[in-house]
């Protein structure tokens, strides 16, 4: 019995081979077709010095030629790569070099710093896609690889041992690869533990065979599949007989327009920087969404507010807001209705298997605990960060004799078992002694009508050794003021936890995924002097 992802997958395809498995703009693929483009491009891959164990890069936006590259490489063994086409050359090598890639796959507009990237490094092909751009590329063209390689299914046995890479998006330090073996990461990210029941799969043939009740659903996904959102969204999809619908770039209209066109039953996305454009797209047009049944977050902020609109816009579907991480996977997910109450910070959920709250003694947390703690999940867990052992050894705790991941994410378990997500460690902004956590004022502060995003992130003071200071994009039209946005805040939480510093901003920068870019807010915030802020620090506040 192999829990391997592209057993997973294959499983799927013999059942479902005419079943539509991938859909972008005006591109199909059935099982059958995903499948053996995916074998053709493998064994170009092999051709070309790719083995087992071996470290593909994928550069690419969300297209099905991406799809077929992680198939590919997971046929053969190897380990995916992602790399994240806004990287300039510098970063893109850093991951190479890292991660010790040895081919790249990516679209020909992103030639400029690809090409550049590999110099000099231990990079012996690429392969480039043809996209709408004409930038010229080195390396062999995708088509002509797949024509050059057989569609047979004749790889070597494969195991649930074999490696799977993430590489974390960077928000606040260099990118790092979390290390899993396949059936880690399948229970905890791929539907291999049922998200709600916490019931283990005990056949490598369920999620496929379930594809027979479902009839197969339509799920889009609307991160980068360079993300682990949309990769592990698409995976489980193709693991159950469903529909994958891409979009090549987010476009809060396109959404519903595809939605509406292809009749989506899933949306999975990423928090308010997805959400919150989508909703108001929404309001703002006419689309028949009756094939919708259930919108899922997870990865960022879901704001309350947000959760809302979508609630009065869309009473008859299912809102789902989960927490996780890369060195985790799966952690909790919370189920939104209209009387669902948040506590401070980030979603309250229920929490998965597995999952504790470890507080100061390093002990779990009981319910209703006054201290707040860091989350941790035991059971199916990474092996650690490639080639960091350091860290790697940071990361993991044990507990009453059990080994926990420990990301540094934290949170309150509340008096009726739930649990509260406050935020990432090393976003924590220490004012005074005291404990801000960004997104819990992040989520007062997009409560407010004029604010359409925005970021929090601590800046020096003398006095207080950090100030709370946020870089807000206002919504089109409005320049909210310094007063009444530190007056909306201070009704929703402590004076401490209030901005003291706050910058207007065209637009605030995310990284590709959709998740916050802290490292851009506070460099902005580094480079704009205090008489630049619409509120500057007070004596008094």
């Amino acid at each position: 019995m192999a829990y391997n992802i592209a057993d997973l997958f294959e499983h799927a395809v013999d059942l479902f081979p005419e079943r539509l498995a991938v859909a972008c703009g005006d591109g199909e693929r059935t099982y059958a077709e995903l499948d053996q483009r995916a074998n053709r491009l493998a064994h170009h891959l092999a051709a070309h010095g790719v083995v087992a164990g071996s470290h593909v890069g994928m550069c690419m936006r969300n297209r099905i030629e991406a799809v077929e590259t992680m198939l590919a490489v997971y046929k053969l063994r190897a380990v995916l790569i992602n790399i994240n086409f806004r990287y300039t050359a510098s970063e893109v090598r850093y991951v190479l070099d890292n991660a010790d890639v040895v081919a790249v796959l990516h679209e020909r507009q992103f030639a400029p710093q690809v090409d550049v990237a590999v110099a000099g490094t231990q990079v012996g092909h690429v392969v480039a896609v043809a996209d709408e751009s004409d930038a010229p590329a080195a390396g062999c063209d995708y088509e002509t690889a797949l024509a050059e390689g057989g569609a047979e299914r004749d790889f070597c046995e494969r195991s649930g041992d074999d490696l799977y890479i993430l590489y974390t998006g960077g928000t606040t330090g260099m990118p790092k690869g979390v290390m899993w073996r396949h059936e880690d990461v399948w229970r905890t990210l791929g539907g291999g533990i049922n998200f709600v029941t916490g019931e283990a799969l005990d056949s490598e043939w369920a999620q496929a065979e379930s594809g027979n009740l479902t009839g197969g659903l339509r799920r889009i996904c609307l991160a980068p599949l360079i993300h682990g959102n949309a990769q592990w969204a698409a995976l489980m999809a193709l693991f159950a007989g469903d529909t994958v619908i891409l979009l090549p770039q987010f476009d809060a209209a396109e959404v519903w327009a595809t939605v509406e066109r292809r009749q989506a039953n899933l949306i999975v996305l990423i928090g308010d920087a997805m959400a919150r454009p989508m909703i108001e797209a929404f309001t703002a047009g006419r689309y028949d969404v009756s094939s919708l049944f259930a919108v899922s977050s997870s990865a960022a902020l879901f704001s309350q507010s947000v959760k809302s609109q979508y609630l009065e816009a869309l009473p008859n579907v299912v809102i789902t807001d989960a927490i996780g991480s890369s060195e985790t996977g799966f952690m909790g997910l919370g189920l939104i209705t209209k009387d669902s109450e948040q506590g401070g910070g980030g979603p309250r959920v229920s929490a998965g298997r597995d999952t504790i709250v470890i507080g100061l003694d390093g002990k779990p947390l009981p319910p209703g605990s006054d201290e707040i703690g860091r989350l941790a999940r035991g059971g199916h867990i990474p092996l650690g960060y490639y080639k960091d052992p350091a860290k790697t050894a940071e990361l993991f705790i044990e507990v009453d004799g059990t080994r926990y991941s420990v990301p540094g994410d934290f949170a309150r378990h509340e008096a009726d078992g739930s649990i509260t997500l406050l935020g990432r460690g090393n976003t924590c902004v220490n004012t005074g002694g005291e404990k801000v956590f960004p997104e819990e004022v992040e989520a007062t502060l997009m409560a407010h009508p004029d604010v359409f995003d925005v970021l929090v992130v601590g800046v020096p003071d003398e006095r207080l050794g950090q100030r709370v200071a946020a870089v807000i994009e206002p919504r089109p039209g409005t320049a909210p003021s310094a007063e009444e946005l530190i007056t909306h805040a201070r009704k929703e939480i402590a004076g401490y936890k209030v901005p003291r510093s706050i910058w207007l901003v065209d637009r605030v920068h995310r990284l590709a995924t959709g998740k916050a870019d802290y490292r851009w807010a506070a460099e902005y915030a580094t480079a704009h002097p205090e008489e630049d802020a619409c509120a500057q620090p007070s004596a008094t506040s």
